[in-house]
């Protein structure tokens, strides 16, 4: 038997070192102690992270580790709670919460940690984000100055909204409130601008409707739905918004532009009061933690329009507050209307009056104003609220019969036209060059002539005889982005021919004009 030399003996037990791995799998577990109301309690979690991902083998559900207290971890369940005992064992996977992102979510329907809802199968992303990230800071951010067309006149013209604004929207329940926000969805087909659509709390049946509505208009090609519905836990609920948002500032980041929709916080705080108080977290005004400002603050904080040197995208957020009876001075609705650059509000009165939507001007606004319009469109609008405005103070007395003077009844006859043609149906949003000519028509007195009644007539005729007659004028407006006076001068022009010929083919007798 030969010898083993000594160095062979050497050489072979160095390789033997270099090629030994530690192979020590250490997962940190712990122990449910208690479990209820969707919240399970769990002890033996020391290294666990605030936000961090918490498994539960025995039950296959997961939760999200939200109070991290001396002796035990306070954990919120998103999914079915009734499955996990006390016992059962708490595992930590390492992730905070975190959703798929990019090109692989477009077009999809999915939970708020990234579950496929549609039966599409998996989804499969290059990319993961974590939920919750920093908002940009100042020096990244650019002011807003390009448009973000919802295409209803009302919104454009009035209360515009910027690429990287927040633009609230608020209301009772059944004014209109989501019809907007589709609105402004299906306004950005053929447009560089991805849409994220969060349902928060709402029935099943309504999401369903939603998401059909979008696939029917063809805007499903560049949406994506995050949906925690009525019947999901308060985790699920509470996070969905800002799954929404990291959604979108994939696309922001990476130089392109992206709406959002939360529709709406007013559930989703109540969805956080709920796991607060199951939390033992002290309750405040009207029993919302302390934290409630922060907590909407942080998620529309995010949106921004970022400045070139980092890309030039933007975020842009619509979130939806619901109020009670009109109340637009309790406590959620005035958080987020001092979070945001403006609101819509849409009043009951209104809608149910027939127009459509119920935007009460008085009380929208938005502090981006003209620098989110093309001059086209601020050279139409400006005279458009200071007539509105007059005609809904005089509008009031009117009521009395009293005798009113001829400029009174000018202001009344003006402005009942100019409300006429801001009525707008459902799932039609206009592009701007079709809304700056029905601006002009009203602002500029071509509608004062026209009986109320025939006004939606006219108007969809007109677009189609500037379409086939003079479509140089949408080009102009749409090119160069502004009323020249030469332009001005053919489209009173025009309006003066449509107007001749409207009232031959309708055989329409002119209103007298006080």
């Amino acid at each position: 038997m030969e010898a083993i030399k000594a160095q062979e003996l050497s050489d072979l037990i160095k390789k033997r070192i270099e090629e030994f791995e530690k192979k020590i799998d250490l997962d940190e577990m712990g122990v449910v102690i208690s479990v209820a109301d969707g919240i399970a309690r769990v002890f033996g979690l020391r290294n666990c992270e605030y936000m961090e991902l918490i498994e539960f083998p025995e039950s296959g559900e997961v939760g999200i580790a939200l109070n991290l207290e001396f002796d035990n971890v306070g954990i919120p369940i998103m999914g079915d709670y009734s499955k996990i005992l006390e016992g059962h064992i708490a595992k930590r996977t390492g992730r905070v919460a975190s959703i798929p992102v990019g090109e692989a979510v477009i077009g999809r329907v999915i939970d708020p940690v990234g579950r496929p809802l549609d039966g599409k199968g998996p989804i499969e992303a290059k990319e993961y984000r974590r939920i919750e990230i920093k908002a940009p800071g100042i020096i990244k951010r650019k002011p807003v100055h390009e448009p973000m067309y919802t295409g209803i006149k009302a919104i454009d013209a009035m209360t515009p909204i910027g690429r990287g604004q927040r633009e609230l929207i608020l209301g009772d329940r059944q004014t209109g409130k989501t019809a907007i926000a589709i609105d402004a969805i299906l306004a950005q087909k053929d447009t560089d601008v991805y849409c994220i659509y969060c349902a928060i709390g709402q029935k099943k049946s309504t999401v369903a409707q939603i998401i059909e509505t979008l696939r029917r208009y063809g805007a499903m090609e560049y949406t994506t739905v995050v949906a925690a519905c009525a019947s999901d836990s308060a985790a699920l609920q509470w996070i969905a918004p800002y799954s929404a948002c990291a959604i979108g500032e994939y696309f922001r980041d990476t130089g392109r532009h992206a709406l959002v929709i939360y529709d709406d916080l007013s559930k989703q705080a109540a969805e956080y009061r709920e796991i607060s108080l199951l939390l033992r977290r002290p309750p405040g005004r009207e029993a919302y933690p302390g934290d409630i400002f922060y907590n909407h603050s942080r998620l529309l904080e995010r949106a921004a329009k970022l400045d070139d040197a980092y890309g030039g995208g933007s975020l842009t957020a619509l979130p939806i507050v619901e109020t009670q009876q009109g109340d637009v001075s309790a406590y959620i609705p005035t958080n987020v209307i001092s979070i945001t650059d403006g609101q819509i509000y849409l009043e009951p009165g209104l809608f149910f009056a027939g127009i459509r939507p119920a935007i009460n001007v008085g009380l929208s606004v938005s502090r981006v104003g003209g620098a989110a319009q093309i001059k086209a469109m601020r050279q139409v609008a400006g005279r458009l609220r200071l007539e509105l405005a007059q005609y809904r103070e005089l509008a009031a007395f009117a009521q009395f019969g009293s005798e009113l003077d001829r400029a009174t009844q000018r202001v009344l006859h003006r402005g009942a036209r100019l409300v006429e043609i801001l009525k707008q149906p459902q799932y039609q949003p206009l592009p701007v060059e079709k809304q700056v000519c029905i601006l002009f028509a009203g602002t500029r007195g071509f509608l004062d002539e026209m009986p109320l009644e025939v006004l939606a007539q006219y108007e969809k005729e007109l677009y189609e005889f500037i379409e086939s007659k003079y479509p140089e004028i949408y080009k102009e407006i749409k090119e160069k982005k502004e009323i020249s006076p030469e332009l001005e001068e053919k489209m009173k022009q025009v309006f003066r021919e449509f107007n001749e010929e409207f009232k031959k083919r309708n055989n329409i007798e002119p209103v007298p004009v006080p």
